[in-house]
């Protein structure tokens, strides 16, 4: 194990983990690993293709979606480097610049992919609630300039934690619980007071994932108020079907999320390392 005790930052080395007790198996188990991967790629990869050579999907919704499909694939891209060069070539070491460059790309897709459901939210509800202006209302323009304010948040909120992090000395045990690096797992390794990354980082969450998930839920009240509203069957549930795909979309992003970070706060010790790493690289993060 790579000493980390009073060192330089600039020679701070963590490691990643794998599968606990399971070393001899990395190859096997990486199998299954790298095709969910390639599976997610070329799925994401087939969607953009559809999206751009079919003119009638060239509507809000699905520019929404293949900007979703694009975070997808640079969170993939982020965390695969790693976590693959763990179970095909054993390689666990990570140096800290290395370390804050992966977790900043990681949390700011992630952020970008809350602020892009929140989006779909509001396509939705304007779908529902007012058809005849929708097409007004969600132009190309506004939806271009919607996406870039999305990014720009996720960027200001994010840009600050590797500096936060770069300013700490790390003198713990520089054993990381995931196979890629993310904020809350590098800020419990240092020896100085973390309490600004504790707080900075509960505003992050709260003031975007927070926001946008209370956000999301009143849209989705005012939609099924809409709905409930509409006094023939077949229409009700023609507006329900606008939906599916932002509702499904939903469930993929949120529930990883949560039954994550509800084993880091209440679920330790309930769970073995295995399921635990397991959930972290489906997620991922």
């Amino acid at each position: 194990m790579s000493a980390v005790n009073d060192t330089k930052l600039n020679s701070v080395i963590f490691l990643l983990s794998g599968l606990p007790g399971h070393g001899d198996a990395h190859l096997w188990i990486s199998i299954p690993f790298y095709f969910m991967y390639v599976i997610s790629i070329v799925g994401n990869s087939v969607l953009l293709f559809i999206i751009k050579t079919d003119p009638v999907l060239h509507e809000p919704m699905y520019i929404f979606l293949s900007i979703l499909a694009i975070t997808d694939l640079g969170i993939l891209i982020t965390t695969i480097t790693t976590i693959l060069g763990i179970y095909l070539f054993n390689s666990r070491e990570i140096s800290l610049d290395a370390c804050l460059t992966q977790l900043f790309f990681i949390h700011l897709f992630q952020y970008i992919e809350s602020s892009l459901l929140l989006l779909m939210a509001f396509d939705c509800f304007i779908a529902i609630h007012k058809p005849l202006t929708y097409a007004s209302i969600l132009t190309p323009p506004r939806i271009g300039k919607l996406g870039l304010v999305s990014a720009l948040r996720a960027m200001v909120l994010i840009l600050p934690l590797p500096f936060l992090l770069k300013r700490f000395r790390y003198c713990r045990a520089n054993v990381l619980s995931h196979s890629y690096c993310v904020h809350r797992d590098v800020m419990k390794m240092a020896c100085s007071d973390i309490t600004v990354n504790n707080i900075y980082g509960l505003f992050t969450k709260l003031f975007q994932m927070g926001l946008d998930s209370l956000l999301i839920f009143l849209s989705y009240v005012m939609i099924l108020k809409t709905v409930l509203s509409i006094a023939c069957y077949d229409k009700c549930l023609k507006a329900l079907n606008t939906c599916i795909s932002h509702f499904c979309a939903l469930l993929l992003f949120y529930t990883p999320e949560i039954s994550l970070s509800m084993i880091h706060r209440f679920g330790k010790g309930l769970l073995s390392p295995l399921k635990n790493l397991l959930i972290a690289g489906i997620s991922s993060p």
